[in-house]
C-alpha cells in the first residue's frame, strides 16, 4: 500500500487489503468524515486495474442510476465511494459477482445503513 503525505496509517487498511484478496465485495462503512474514502483509495492504489467512481458527483450518480449494469463495467477492481447514494447498484453488483467469482471485484464505501439497503 502506498503512503501519501497526509495519510495516517490505519489498522483497518490491513483488514481491507486482506479481505480484497479473498472476497468479491468489501465494504468500508462508518460515520461521515472519518476517512473511509481515503482508506479505500490507499487500499486500491496498488491494483494494476482500478476504476474509481465517486457518487457525490451528480453526473457520475446520474450515470449509475440510468444504467447500473453498464456503470459497473470494469476489468479489475472498482472502488465506488458513497454507494448508498444509488440503491439501484446493489442488484447489479450482486448479479456481477454471482457470475464472476474472482476476489477483489468491488471496494465500496458508505456512511448510511448499507446492510439494510443491500437486503432490499
Amino acid at each position: 500500500m502506498r503512503q501519501g503525505v497526509d495519510y495516517l496509517p490505519r489498522r483497518a487498511a490491513e483488514l481491507v487489503e486482506e479481505a480484497l484478496r479473498d472476497t468479491r465485495v468489501v465494504i468500508v462503512n462508518g460515520a461521515r468524515q472519518t476517512g473511509k474514502s481515503t482508506l479505500a483509495e490507499h487500499c486500491a492504489a496498488d491494483y494494476p486495474q482500478v476504476v474509481k467512481r465517486y457518487l457525490d458527483d451528480p453526473r457520475t450518480r446520474a450515470s449509475a442510476q440510468q444504467d447500473p449494469v453498464a456503470f459497473l463495467d470494469a476489468p479489475g477492481l472498482m472502488l465506488i465511494d458513497e454507494v448508498q447514494r444509488v440503491p439501484e447498484l446493489w442488484l447489479a453488483i450482486k448479479h456481477r459477482v454471482d457470475r464472476d467469482p474472482r476476489p477483489g471485484r468491488f471496494l465500496l464505501t458508505g456512511s448510511a445503513r448499507l446492510e439494510l439497503q443491500a437486503l432490499q
